[in-house]
């Protein structure tokens, strides 16, 4: 039988995150894609960094072959051309979601790296290619696409865990610290929500008129197939409320990347995203066989 694989394909949009979530889609915007991979290898969950007139954007690079992500940089324009690309952290273990921020003075990357069995906070130390491993942040699980918010004068992390499976998509943790390397505390509600509708960060919350908007994926027909704003009404070390916004979607004229969208990450004026298409084929279905193939082999070893 032919393999179906999720491509994902990250694009700039020119509004702010408030602006889109507003309106309720990214239709309308300006739009850049950024450059497309090669067959069987994708780019996701971007996130971005203004620096000296320049837009660095931080994406997750994956390649079916291996199955090991990296997180790659791309450094633009002011006009949103394109001035250079290169790995910016490779490890042994997969890496995607690279929330990039700036704080206490130093430039921090967060990426999701489950499959590492922990947390690990890097520091830049040559912005935006080399980064060092600084903390480690424990909570109560190995976290998923750990979104971190300063707010109302200490940290908080949204994030999901990575412990059961029905918790990788459809479970929201909360965490607080009054520094960001810790010690964190785990809400005493977690999880703060059960929903495979709008659980899961997908991207950069905001704080608009007190409240905090969290993008969360909607995962209840298929993985990533839209971004929804979860407007948080109460978030306190004991009480967390919160509302689900209707779900945003990838638009027509993004054929044929419309069958997904799963980050929403804001930068300044311009916004993030990566929206899906499926590639259906039957060499999609040698790689995995090949894949097979090569673990049997090492098993034997």
């Amino acid at each position: 039988m032919p393999l179906r694989k999720d491509i994902w394909r990250p694009a700039i949009v020119g509004a702010p995150i408030a602006n889109i979530i507003a309106k309720g889609s990214i239709e309308g915007f300006a739009r850049h894609w950024l450059p497309p991979m090669e067959s069987f290898r994708f780019m996701a969950d971007p996130f971005g960094l203004w620096r000296d007139g320049r837009l660095h954007v931080f994406v997750e690079g994956y390649d079916y072959r291996d199955r090991v992500g990296w997180i790659e940089a791309l450094v633009y324009d002011a006009d949103y051309a394109l001035i250079e690309r290169g790995p910016a952290l490779i490890e042994p273990f997969h890496l995607s979601y690279p929330y990039v921020f700036e704080a206490d003075g130093e430039t921090w990357m967060l990426p999701e790296a489950h499959k590492s069995g922990r947390l690990t906070l890097y520091r830049a130390r040559e912005f935006p290619y080399r980064w060092e491993a600084a903390h480690v942040i424990a909570v109560d699980h190995v976290p998923i696409d750990a979104t971190p918010l300063f707010h109302d004068g200490r940290w908080w992390l949204f994030y999901t865990s990575a412990d059961a499976e029905e918790d990788k998509t459809g479970a929201l943790y909360v965490a607080h610290a009054d520094r960001l390397t810790g010690p964190w505390t785990p809400h005493p509600a977690n999880p703060v929500r059960r929903d495979p509708a709008g659980s899961r960060p997908g991207g950069t919350p905001f704080v608009r008129d007190g409240r905090i908007t969290l993008p969360v994926q909607d995962c209840s027909a298929t993985y990533g197939g839209a971004i929804s704003p979860l407007v948080i009404d109460r978030l306190t070390p004991e009480v967390f409320s919160a509302t689900l916004g209707k779900p945003l979607r990838a638009p027509a004229d993004a054929a044929p990347f419309v069958e997904g969208l799963h980050t929403l990450s804001g930068a300044g004026d311009i916004t993030l995203v990566d929206m899906k298409r499926t590639e259906l084929s039957l060499h999609g279905l040698s790689i995995q066989l090949g894949e097979r193939i090569r673990r049997e082999i090492r098993k034997r070893r």
